[in-house]
């Protein structure tokens, strides 16, 4: 089978990596891919959100099988348009898609329902928003309504601080994303990452994974796309799952299909678990960044062909292996992210971590430099990610990872998993903050 991979961040270099390790991948392409997913696919420049050249480059490179990474060529209907030219394409419709693309769509899809959700209003205008805030007081959450690269949600600990947020947005700081905003009840508990394979009718339960958004330690700061995350989450039992399933998704599924737009790809449900039990947060309509990373250390067989029978409609009966143990990721971002940083610096060390069956470190944003250094080229860049027995040993053996990387621009939270980890008797000490060595 010949793959094309669309995007180049950490999420697509894990799936390159998961897919590629299949005896079913004759042919691996990425689009536009990065440093690190070069090793593994051919990279290509090609405007991923542009379907007609997509399918142009398909059928000049007989491509089997596309996998659809980031949102954004979701949202612009490549994955219509590519079944539309009868090219497999894992990722769903552009109808389907507006459950990540637009909040308020997917806030009407659950009261439609009945999904467990934070109670909200949407606005256009400032004034109309601010005065149910002032009615609500804070906390309260803010939301753009379309796609802010997981950047555009502020939980506002202060009326003052979620009337900046409505004027930011709504004032265009995310540009049309912002045009309306979502504001809504602030829940209480504990965030939970869930993932579910659908083919427009039968659904595929995935293993569980809890991401970190905040950008500083002990969950503080504003959200990121993502620092970190872990699997399995221990705070998602089997009875919680089912209940997820029961009250959440298969309602959501059915509606969709009889709506006319049925949902095909992974659906990722990101849930507070509350004190009344777990309520939605909000849908995603690809993997997680950075979940997928430490998703893909556990997967084994069954893992391509069950995104192609996602795809075509076939996924009654399929299974993915996954591995029991744990894994965890650390992401090391550029210091000053999600706010402004620098770009084009050389980063060493990454060589002395290949071979080890335990550790990967996939790329996000990276360039090759002209001597064929690794560069940075984004806000979250490296993705060092770690497999164990128990989650205390893939914590350690990732940080260990981590120490042996140089690159005095990047930065990254310590303590990924605290939570899991804080009910752990082997939890050991945080690290000293990295990083610590320089080469000379």
């Amino acid at each position: 089978m010949k793959i094309l991979i669309l995007g180049g961040g950490g999420r697509e270099h894990a799936l390159a990596w998961a897919v590629s390790k299949s005896d079913q991948c004759e042919e691996l392409w990425c689009a536009p891919g990065n440093a690190g997913i070069a090793d593994l696919a051919t990279c290509v420049e090609l405007d991923v959100e542009n379907g007609d050249a997509v399918v142009a480059f398909c059928r000049e490179k007989a491509i089997d099988f596309v996998i659809i990474g980031p949102e954004a060529p979701l949202a612009a209907g490549v994955a219509s348009i590519l079944r539309a030219a009868k090219i497999p394409a894992f990722g769903p419709s552009i109808e389907a898609s507006k459950l990540e693309s637009s909040k308020t769509f997917t806030k009407e899809i659950c009261d439609k329902v009945g999904a467990p959700t934070a109670e909200w209003m949407s606005f256009k205008k400032a004034d109309k928003a601010k005065n149910y805030i002032r009615a609500h007081g804070a906390p309260i959450v803010i939301k753009a309504d379309g796609l802010a690269a997981g950047k555009g949600v502020v939980v506002a600990q202060s009326v003052e601080e979620a009337e900046a947020a409505v004027d930011d947005m709504l004032g265009g700081k995310f540009g049309k994303a912002g045009a309306e905003v979502v504001i809504e009840d602030c829940l209480e508990g504990e965030e939970a990452s869930f993932f579910v394979l659908c083919d427009g009718e039968v659904t595929l339960p995935l293993i569980t994974a809890q991401d970190h958004k905040r950008v500083g330690e002990g969950d503080t700061g504003p959200n990121t796309g993502g620092m970190g995350a872990y699997t399995p989450a221990p705070m998602m039992t089997p009875g919680t799952i089912n209940q997820v399933m029961r009250e959440i998704i298969n309602p959501v599924v059915k509606e969709m299909k009889k709506r006319g737009s049925p949902f095909k790809g992974v659906l990722y449900a990101g849930l507070m678990l509350t004190k009344k039990g777990p309520k939605l947060i909000e849908f995603n309509v690809r993997f997680g960044d950075p979940e997928c990373q430490a998703l893909m250390m556990r997967a084994g067989g069954g893992f391509l062909d069950a995104l192609y029978a996602t795809a075509t409609g076939d996924l009654l009966g399929k299974k993915i292996h996954w591995s029991k143990d744990h894994a965890m990721t650390v992401v090391i971002a550029a210091k000053g992210y999600p706010g402004a940083y620098e770009k084009g610096e050389p980063i060493s060390g990454l060589d002395d971590l290949k071979g080890d069956p335990d550790v990967m470190v996939f790329h996000a944003g990276t360039k090759p430099g002209l001597m064929g250094e690794v560069m940075s080229n984004g806000g979250r860049v490296l993705n060092v990610t770690a497999r164990g027995a128990t989650l205390q040993i893939a914590r350690d053996r990732a940080y260990a990872a981590i120490e042996k990387i140089d690159w005095p621009g990047g930065f990254y939270r310590q303590d990924i998993g605290w939570r899991a980890l804080a009910n752990e008797s082997t939890a050991s000490a945080r690290r000293p903050l990295w990083p610590r060595r320089r080469k000379r």
